[in-house]
């Protein structure tokens, strides 16, 4: 449960009150800043040496790696202030992504804990984007308002009979009407917005699309960012290349691109991925 609270805590706490961990990082002095990160060796270190699993170079791997991505991000702060995006931070999203993706780490973790893996990566970046790179317009702030839920509903409007439609007809969405229990409906949305949606759409859209924009443009970062969330489904449900899965997740992309771009808000754009992935699970899956 410490391991847990610890790993969760930069997460909720950049979440929901991101300029106060704003000012209280700038209070350290800049190699302070830097080494911070190394504390989040401290959940892998509860949990292997609970569970047997410890290894010098996992600990080390966990220790080093957020130390290294907030070095390189200060470097990316200082050679390119007006934030047009930098090979480091592209560098940086390659290697996060691909760690969550292709479970490049998961061996250090018990099989049933390696969810461990995907949320400290996920905290290791928030710490560079936010308080190393100080990326703006990122737009994780999840105290939610009204018309990031408008936002959020619209797009998944206009992206449901299209998704319906397509993955019926090509076999890959199966229709079960059963109703499930509403304690059952909304806990499967909460958890999916928090654990699922919300990871990713930090990932993609505040960070992967809002730097490519810079580079890009609106419209090509939109249809690039969403290529790349469908590519990140290949191994998803599957053995093979999953291209049903990956067609679907690539559409979606774009209605998430289109919540998330409007405000520049995480918010919205996680509204309509997890309504999306909670309808999936409960009728369509």
């Amino acid at each position: 449960m410490i391991a847990a609270g610890l790993t969760l805590l930069p997460f909720l706490a950049a979440a929901f009150f991101g300029e106060w961990v704003l000012r209280q990082a700038a209070s350290l002095p800049a190699w302070g800043q830097m080494l911070c990160p190394g504390i989040l060796c401290i959940p892998y270190l509860l949990v292997a040496l609970a569970t047997g699993f410890f290894h010098w170079g996992w600990f080390a791997l966990y220790l080093g790696l957020p130390v290294a991505l907030a070095v390189l991000l200060w470097s990316a702060r200082e050679l390119d202030p007006q934030q047009r995006g930098d090979w480091r931070d592209f560098l940086i999203l390659a290697v996060l992504g691909l760690a969550v993706d292709l479970r490049w780490f998961e061996p250090a973790w018990p099989p049933y804990l390696a969810v461990f893996n995907k949320m400290l990566m996920l905290d290791a970046g928030i710490y560079g984007f936010l308080v190393i790179r100080r990326l703006d317009g990122v737009g994780f702030d999840l105290r939610l308002r009204f018309r990031d839920l408008g936002i959020g509903l619209r797009e998944l409007l206009f992206y449901t009979p299209m998704a319906v439609a397509l993955g019926l007809s090509l076999g890959f969405l199966h229709f079960h009407p059963v109703w499930p229990k509403l304690s059952q409906a909304l806990g499967a949305m909460v958890f999916t917005f928090f654990f699922i949606a919300v990871p990713e759409e930090l990932f993609f859209r505040g960070w992967m699309q809002n730097l490519l924009e810079r580079r890009l443009g609106r419209y090509p970062a939109l249809l690039l960012t969403a290529s790349l969330f469908g590519l990140s489904h290949f191994n998803k449900r599957a053995v093979h290349f999953n291209w049903r899965y990956v067609l679907l997740a690539a559409l979606a992309g774009v209605f998430y691109g289109r919540a998330w771009r409007q405000e520049r808000r995480v918010g919205a754009s996680a509204m309509t991925h997890a309504s999306v992935d909670t309808i999936w699970s409960l009728w369509l899956r």
